[in-house]
């Protein structure tokens, strides 16, 4: 795990490990991508599910697993390496294709992905954090958007890849899932064989006289939670932002085939708003120009307004450029929330700063389906759109009172100091 202490930073510098890991998160979005619309398929005509409430409690389940693992990937990422982890994700996600095509049970479904939310937790981490290790902070933001675009970009590939096998196989297993199986196998050979350390560059990048470059971790979850008001900004902006994500995968499909659109159609409406993902390779590259703070809070707003206006107009054409306003909006934001962290943390504990906001940010996706599947049960529909919006839009206006620059060059940002002699008691900000 020990690397060279003089160490140089930068994409170009290192486009071979860079490019392996931009081929792994890609990896990753195949393979939950694969599960997006065959599994919840299975859970209606195999199993003979019908409750929206169950299959949103699917997603739930999914979220609250990956959000909690986050949390501890950061923190073994620091302690034993990224590479490490990284392998350990990839190696607990190769009984998933079996788990899926064999599944007797819709309860062994729910095993698979309590699997697949391990998977998502420790190799989506690993990826971006090994990328801002090579990146160095002047291309931080562009390797988070990089990392995020190609995820993205994974996720609706797997959807449509095994949307199209079960759709000329005329079965929903086992033929999709030979192809994420195949994923699996091949990532988990690429971590295995072709991947280097890389936390040596994070910690060549951190300036050990800092006062808080030992943070231990209870110190770092109440810094990156409460501790630090840029931080807990960022954390709860990326909770309510993951509402839309789980609007969009739950509510918008059920919403516009009540409007009469057939499946196909809504289908599409939903594919623009994911589109809209890629955008975030250039939103990273944006915010380290012109800093984290107005792309998250021009993102929050239109993401916001996106939802709103799904409800507020009634033809196809509106609904695809609401859509679209939505998913830059989020393409906008994703990313630099992401970033804010990566800055804010000294690089000693950065993977774990960064672990502590990946929980809270994925927890949005259980929160968020347990909160619009009751809304759509109890409410309407449309109810869901207008609590999404309305959240999406108060957490905006938390960024922007409350959220510092963090951008190394022309930030604002200073972290609260430790009292006294013990590292994890912190002063609030003024």
């Amino acid at each position: 795990m020990n690397g060279p202490t003089d160490v140089t930073h930068g994409i170009r510098e290192h486009l071979g490990q860079f490019s392996l890991h931009v081929l792994l998160v890609f990896a990753t979005g195949l393979t939950i991508g694969s599960e997006r619309v065959v599994v919840p398929l299975l859970g209606e005509e195999t199993f003979g599910l019908t409750s929206l409430f169950v299959i949103g409690s699917f997603v739930a389940s999914f979220g609250f697993v990956k959000a909690l693992l986050n949390l501890y990937a950061g923190k073994w990422g620091e302690a034993y390496g990224r590479r490490p982890v990284l392998i350990l994700g990839w190696a607990t996600a190769l009984p998933l294709p079996i788990v899926l095509v064999f599944a007797p049970s819709w309860g062994w479904i729910v095993a698979g992905n309590v699997l697949l939310g391990v998977n998502q937790a420790l190799t989506w981490s690993m990826a971006i954090n090994a990328k801002i290790d090579l990146a160095g902070p002047e291309q931080r933001g562009l390797a988070v958007g990089i990392d995020e675009s190609f995820g993205y970009t994974g996720v609706a590939v797997g959807t449509w890849v095994t949307g199209l096998i079960a759709g000329y196989t005329g079965s929903l297993r086992p033929e999709p899932f030979y192809f994420l199986a195949a994923v699996v196998v091949l990532a988990f050979l690429v971590s295995l064989v072709l991947i280097k350390e890389t936390v040596h560059y994070a910690r060549a990048e951190g300036d050990d006289a800092h006062h808080d470059a030992d943070l231990p971790f209870e110190a770092v979850l109440k810094r990156a939670t409460y501790g630090d008001r840029t931080l807990f900004a960022a954390a709860q902006a990326g909770h309510v932002e993951n509402f839309v994500d789980t609007l969009f995968w739950i509510a918008v499909p059920l919403y516009l085939t009540s409007q009469g659109q057939e499946v196909e159609a809504a289908a599409f409406v939903v594919g623009v708003h994911s589109a809209m993902y890629f955008l975030q390779v250039g939103a990273g590259g944006l915010a380290d120009r012109i800093g984290r703070r107005p792309p998250v809070i021009v993102g929050m707003y239109l993401a916001g307004a996106g939802v709103l206006g799904m409800v507020l107009v009634e033809s196809y054409v509106p609904w695809l450029a609401m859509a679209a306003a939505s998913g830059i909006g989020m393409a906008l934001l994703y990313p630099n929330l992401m970033t804010v962290p990566g800055d804010a943390c000294h690089p000693s504990w950065r993977a774990a700063g960064m672990g502590v906001y990946r929980m809270w940010r994925d927890a949005g996706y259980g929160v968020g389906a347990f909160v619009i599947g009751l809304t759509m049960e109890f409410a309407s529909l449309e109810a869901a759109f207008y609590l999404t919006a309305a959240l999406m839009l108060l957490s905006g206006l938390v960024v922007q009172l409350w959220m510092e620059e963090t951008h190394p060059e022309f930030g604002t940002h200073e972290p609260p100091l430790p009292v006294g002699d013990a590292p994890d008691a912190i002063l609030p900000e003024d």
